[in-house]
């Protein structure tokens, strides 16, 4: 992915072939920590604690149209090459919370690209 718009889009698909029928996104700036959180939390079919524990994998997808899922790992690499995290809760039949942390004036920060544009 090549900016944070992208990320928020390919989580908000997930969401969506979830079964969520509510999706809510969140993005925080802490000024003192120079880190933006995006959040996006859902109400679809939930993860086991097997997915969850496996879910940053590039080769476990619950897609059955491919045998790899690169959203969240590319999520949980451009977080982390920032310094940032990523953190996916969930519970079967409730839904799911994927928040991941950049921190935005490290040099390997990607974009934050069309936020506004990809919200609408």
């Amino acid at each position: 992915m090549k900016d944070v718009s992208q990320h928020l889009l390919d989580i908000v698909g997930n969401s969506l072939r979830a079964g969520a029928s509510l999706i809510e996104v969140g993005m925080e700036i802490l000024e003192r920590e120079e880190a933006l959180v995006l959040s996006i939390r859902d109400n679809g079919c939930g993860m086991s604690p097997e997915m969850v524990a496996t879910v940053t994998d590039p080769f476990i997808t619950s897609r059955s149209t491919r045998k790899v899922g690169l959203g969240l790992p590319f999520l949980k690499m451009n977080a982390e090459q920032t310094g940032g995290s990523i953190k996916v809760e969930s519970e079967e039949g409730k839904g799911t919370l994927v928040e991941a942390r950049f921190y935005y004036h490290h040099i390997d920060c990607v974009p934050m690209g069309d936020l506004k544009g990809t919200l609408a």
